[in-house]
């Protein structure tokens, strides 16, 4: 399938600069800012060279998958959807207000383009895992499944318990991006990297505002084994 005149246009359009501009529209009761900015560099990434959706094949069967786990501070993931054809710019002002579809968590009933509806931390990387374990047996084997969660979910023994599954699962169509802005409360030995390597995950950690270095990270070939991207960005406190 193929995007509208109208979608194509605005993706041409809007590029990475004008993501600021786009979440400054969001005035509303936002108190998740950190949480926001440090994830707009790995989104606009995603979206502009990696996932395979656009806002004509949101029911395509072959689209890819994208979950938002870290939900909470969603301006920068709405700034993405709106600079790519999914959601109106003109919803944006009216952000957290009632009646906007565009809520402190986004809502998959009400935004167009979300996969999921986020709250409580840790849902998404097993909601993940589901979906690929889903697509395999439908027989799907070419759309990939991408979530991006914080290092702070890792404090939620859900994600170890899918993490310990994915890997001896050999789930290769499944992708996660970990946020790292200091911001757990459990240190882990060796590293978020290390927690995931020992469950049979390909890993890799980059710098969360380097896009090449997120793209090479992205794409990097991981036959037979999940694949998780750590992306380093200033800490939550700084």
């Amino acid at each position: 399938m193929t995007i509208s005149e109208e979608d194509a246009r605005r993706a041409r359009t809007y590029g990475h600069a004008d993501l600021t501009g786009l979440m400054a529209l969001m005035t509303g009761d936002e108190k998740h800012g950190p949480a926001a900015t440090s994830t707009l560099d790995v989104l606009w990434v995603l979206y502009d060279r990696v996932l395979r959706v656009s806002p004509g094949r949101m029911r395509d069967p072959g689209r890819d998958r994208f979950l938002l786990s870290k939900g909470h501070g969603p301006m920068a993931y709405y700034a993405v959807l709106a600079a790519k054809g999914f959601v109106p710019v003109d919803w944006l002002p009216g952000f957290g207000s009632y009646g906007s579809p565009l809520g402190h968590h986004p809502d998959r009933t009400l935004v167009p383009g979300a996969e999921i509806g986020s709250g409580s931390l840790g849902h998404g990387l097993p909601i993940a895992v589901g979906a690929a374990l889903g697509l395999r047996a439908q027989g799907l084997d070419d759309p990939r499944v991408w979530v991006l969660i914080g290092d702070a979910e890792l404090d939620e023994g859900s994600n170890h318990e899918a993490i310990a599954f994915a890997g001896p699962a050999g789930l290769d169509r499944l992708h996660t991006v970990v946020i790292d802005n200091s911001s757990a409360s459990h240190a882990r030995p060796g590293g978020i990297a290390a927690r995931f390597e020992a469950a049979g995950w390909s890993a890799v950690t980059v710098d969360g505002r380097d896009h090449e270095a997120l793209y090479a990270a992205f794409t990097a070939p991981h036959p037979g084994r999940p694949h998780v991207v750590v992306a380093q960005v200033e800490p939550k406190s700084a």
